[in-house]
This record gives C-alpha cells, structure tokens and sequence, in this order.
C-alpha cells in the first residue's frame, strides 16, 4: 500500500512524524512525506521513506498557506498513491480535493485540535476561517487518528467521526544508569503562544537552577525579550533546534522537565504533549498542567507535579518543591521508569499498523 502525508514543516524536526513513517516501512508500506523547504532549513536527513519539500516564496502567514496549499494541490494530483493523509488542517484542503479527484482514500492524522489552538482562537478572523475548514472538512474524513481520548471525543461529538487514539510516545529504549545531575531545568518543543513563557521565565528570579530551551518558534523573540527584560540571561539559555537524535542525548542530563500550557482553547486544555513522554523516557520528573490527559496519567503514575493554572508563584513553588525535596522527587523518578514500560511507541504502533492495514483491506476489495 501506498501512502503520501503532507506537512507544513521541514520533515527534519517532525519526530512523531519520523516514528509513523519508519514504522509503516519497517511493515511493508510504500510511505512518501511532502513538507515545506524554508530558507534555513539543513539537509534532508537519509530515511528508509521518501521525502520531498517544496520551495515556497512566502515564509509566513496567510501568504504561506495560500502558496503552500495551492502547490501541494496541484503536486499531488500528479502522484501514485493509494491513500493520501493530512497532518493538521493546514493541509486538509490539497489532500482533500486531490483525494476526490483522483478518487483515493483519505485520512486526517490530527496532531493538534487546530482551531482551538490560542495563537488561533484569539484571532476572530483568523478562527473563523479555521473553524469553517475544520467543521466542512472534518467530517468528510472518516478515516481519522489523533494523540489524545480528549480531542478524540470532541471530534466526534462536534464531527460524527470515530478516530483512534495513537499517542505522541517515543520508542522504548533501554535506559541507561541514572547518575547524579547537575539541577538544570529543561524545555523542549516549539516556543509558541500558550506555552507559559510569560509566567515560567519570571519565576525563574527565585529559582536556584538554569533553564535551558530547546526549540523555536513564533514566541521566540517575545521570549527572550522577556528574559531581557528580567536581567535573566545568566539563568536561561535558548539553544535553538535540535534534532531527535541530538535532543535524546540532552534530556536524560535534565534535572526537571518543562511542559507548561495556557488555558485557551481546548487544544491546550486536551493536549498530550510529545515532551510529556519525553521527560517519562529519561526519568526526569516534570512541572506540567492538572489538564485531563496529564491528570489521568499522573494518577497511574505520579511522575510529575501539576498546577491548577499558570502563575509566577505557582511555576516558582513547584519547581522549589522538587529541586529541594529529594524523597519526593526521587519517588517521581522511579514512576517515571515504570510509566516509560507503558506508554511507548511499541504499543502504539500496533494501532497504527492496524488502521492502515485495514484501510488497505477496504481498497483490495
């Protein structure tokens, strides 16, 4: 079986992305991803699947998504596939009208709840276009997974549509001696809006560690402006993106994870960060929300403290708590190796494997 997924990154950052393509090859499927070449994107990365970027002229905003869309369309009209899937709305109308045209399966792999996303609810023009994409489109997608029950539920209580859960969980690796850290705080992931950058760097003032930050994103330059702004530059670093493969040998050096989100929008309030999981595989206790999907999790297994919602005091407590308390955060971090025996990409996988073998049963008969 033949499988095409469109993106609107450059493939190279994309781990959930790279595990569901090296795991639909490792079993036999014929997988191409189609991103997005920008002008300070590296090399290609080799991969056992096939990758393509296209060129774009505009770099951002509405520009970007017209130009993008518009060549995405008219380059899978020219593709043999059997099925096409969309990550996330912003490729959803290409996939769509290529796949009705050439009449194709068609799937939506919903890393996020799009149009509830802050930087998009916030914006009433900018929400009512995503909003009217998602409601027209969504439901002509019957083929559907996303990473959380949450968003799996609202879709379809707003869609009419069964999706399965596949969550955004690294592969089981063995773990290697746990030694004594140096108290660093890490954050991994982009540096978007809603990601708690406002209330976690003035915590930082009374916090006797360093916070590294490895990511980007459209918050980047507000971030360090505050960091500026709070004489914190000796206390935060911004690293920049890393690669998968580089970001696993930094994570497991992290005394304390950073998974901080706002409440705005149910995107947010329903996510189940990658990062999460990150910080579960390399046994390093985390500071993440008391949101339903984390909640549930850290009841089976206490490997993080929660915060009932975002404030300097709050982020500064918590953070205080673990580094100063060893008996609790070493309780953490033996939660965190027996949760990572749970919540992998092994068993995740199997579900994945099984949607698209089903799929491709549908196209036989």
């Amino acid at each position: 079986m033949r499988v095409i997924f469109s993106v609107t990154n450059d493939l190279n950052y994309d781990q959930r992305m790279i595990r569901i393509c090296n795991s639909l090859v490792n079993s036999g499927f014929n997988v191409k991803i189609i991103g997005v070449e920008f002008g300070n994107s590296s090399d290609l990365q080799l991969k056992k699947y096939t990758q393509k970027r296209i060129r774009l002229f505009f770099k951002k905003g509405f520009g970007f998504y017209l130009e993008y869309n518009v060549k995405l369309f008219f380059y899978l009209l020219f593709q043999k596939t059997d099925a096409f899937c969309c990550i996330d709305l912003d490729t959803m109308l290409p996939v769509y009208f290529a796949a009705f045209i050439l009449k194709k399966i068609k799937v939506y792999d919903a890393h996020e709840y799009f149009s509830q996303q802050k930087e998009i609810i916030t914006r009433p023009g900018i929400y009512k276009i995503w909003h009217f994409v998602e409601r027209t489109f969504v439901p002509k997608f019957l083929n559907g997974y996303t990473v959380s029950e949450g968003i799996a539920k609202e879709f379809h209580k707003n869609y009419k549509v069964n999706y399965e859960v596949i969550r955004n969980v690294p592969v089981l690796k063995p773990l290697e001696t746990i030694n004594q850290k140096e108290k660093i705080i890490l954050y991994q992931g982009s540096v978007n809006e809603g990601r708690g950058f406002e209330f976690l760097i003035p915590a930082m003032k009374s916090v006797n560690a360093k916070l590294f930050v490895y990511g980007d994103g459209n918050f980047s330059d507000a971030a360090r402006s505050l960091v500026t702004k709070h004489h914190l530059g000796d206390k935060i670093l911004f690293a920049g993106k890393f690669l998968p493969d580089e970001l696993n040998t930094m994570t497991p050096n992290a005394y304390i994870g950073i998974n901080l989100v706002e409440q705005i929008g149910l995107n947010q309030f329903l996510s189940l960060a990658n990062k999460f999981f990150n910080y579960i595989h390399y046994a390093v206790p985390q500071l993440t929300m008391n949101f339903p999907e984390y909640k549930k999790i850290n009841e089976e297994f206490e490997v993080a403290l929660l915060i009932n919602s975002l404030s300097p005091i709050a982020i500064e407590n918590s953070l205080n708590l673990l580094l100063n308390d060893d008996q609790l955060y070493r309780r953490l971090q033996q939660n965190c190796i027996k949760a990572r025996e749970v919540y992998h990409w092994q068993r995740e996988e199997k579900k994945l494997i099984s949607f698209y073998e089903n799929i491709n049963s549908t196209i036989k008969r």
